[in-house]
């Protein structure tokens, strides 16, 4: 394991930043806008619009955010142009690296002292990295410290897109090893509900995906959003023409135990919360995965596996089984693995496709439900949380 320095800032508080002060939305980021944007902006400065597409071909292409390798911008323009259009909006903290190297997680501090983690995720076939869409999760889960940490604020479409632009750069520079150089998948799963914080989300995935210099090319197969089960927004998601894999963090298959365990269920019941997913694998042809962390004697109970069977049966999804992971205070913990085996086998005996995600991680509080938004203190200490699931096969 390896560990930056460390800065000292105390965990946020809801609403308010690491330093007591009001949360707000950082200034505008060239990812905020669509190339069209982008060169009106230029426009607005006096320089000729195609500068917009040049410092866009270098942030999205060339994965250059140091103003001074843009070289092709001539100085006067090169330093009114990065001042508007590419103010600097994460600060790293500390990252601490495990698995050789090839897991990464870093905690950033943003302009207001909000704090978000995002971890990079290296395999011999792909790399991954798990974003944050929120600054702490309004959605009050009780097995998950960010949620009871509670909402600071929403994430700019340009704080989440320069997440995933960062650890592009950091792959680019071979800093995986044994890896691809080349980040090819993001998912949405780490501090926040995504889709509470929905036309950024959209807006950074369209930006993610769209071509250079528009955006960074990524393909809309490889991204993963999750939700907790905002039906509204499953049901608009279903019409944006989109195919990005839809994530639902189930984590119970009946109302009695879900209305704890995610209490937006008191709201969407699971029947309705399944439906708006299936219509949305029915409209897009893309697999939904179904999120489970297994929980000793809470939700890993025979007759619950053969109720989420049923439930899933001949239906365009795929199960994604979590041990639970550690965290400090809690008074839950994983299921056993005999008690997880027969879990998997009844749901594959439904026909329900099925895997357990392994947890690599660990050591650096990276794991499943294991980060931290907490710049101070040794690993596994947190006031803020984060229910980040990794992504190994969500987007299969």
């Amino acid at each position: 394991m390896t560990q930056l320095p460390v800065l000292n800032l105390s965990s946020t508080a809801t609403g308010t930043t690491s330093d007591g002060r009001r949360a707000s939305l950082p200034p505008r980021h060239l990812a905020d806008l669509d190339l069209a944007g982008r060169r009106a902006a230029v426009a607005e400065l006096g320089e000729q619009a195609f500068r917009a597409g040049q410092v866009s071909a270098h942030y999205f292409g060339r994965l250059i955010r140091d103003p001074a390798e843009m070289t092709d911008l001539p100085a006067r323009s090169r330093a009114a142009i990065t001042e508007a259009l590419l103010p600097p909006l994460l600060h790293p903290v500390r990252e601490l690296a495990t698995d050789n190297g090839t897991t990464r997680k870093t905690l950033w501090r943003l302009h207001d002292g909000s704090l978000v983690e995002s971890v990079l995720m290296g395999y011999p076939d792909r790399v991954t990295v798990c974003v944050s869409s929120q600054a702490g999760c309004g959605m009050a889960c009780p097995f998950c410290a960010t949620g009871q940490a509670g909402l600071t604020r929403n994430l700019s479409t340009a704080e989440i897109v320069d997440q995933v632009v960062w650890f592009a750069g950091q792959a680019a520079r071979g800093a995986l090893p044994g890896c691809p150089d080349r980040l090819s998948r993001v998912v949405f799963m780490g501090m926040g509900e995504p889709l509470a914080n929905y036309n950024r989300v959209i807006a950074a995935v369209r930006r993610l995906t769209e071509p250079a210099p528009e955006g960074l090319g990524l393909s809309q197969r490889h991204i993963t959003v999750s939700t907790v089960g905002l039906v509204p927004a499953i049901r608009r998601l279903t019409q944006e023409g989109l195919s990005v894999t839809l994530a639902l963090s189930l984590h119970a298959p009946d109302d009695d135990l879900r209305d704890t365990l995610v209490p937006v269920n008191q709201r969407w019941k699971v029947a309705e919360v399944l439906d708006a997913a299936f219509e949305y694998a029915a409209r897009t042809g893309r697999r939904v995965s179904i999120e489970y962390a297994m929980i000793r004697d809470v939700n890993d109970h025979p007759w619950r596996a053969d109720l989420l069977g049923r439930l899933l049966s001949g239906r365009l999804a795929h199960v994604n089984l979590i041990p639970l992971n550690p965290t400090p205070g809690s008074k839950w913990d994983a299921s056993p693995k005999p008690v997880e085996r027969e879990f998997v086998r009844r749901l594959r005996a439904a026909g329900v496709a099925t895997t357990v995600r392994d947890t690599r991680g660990r050591e650096i509080d990276g794991a499943c439900g294991q980060l931290a938004a907490s710049s101070g203190g040794k690993v596994g200490e947190r006031q803020d949380g984060l229910l980040a699931r990794r992504a190994n096969e969500e987007t299969q």
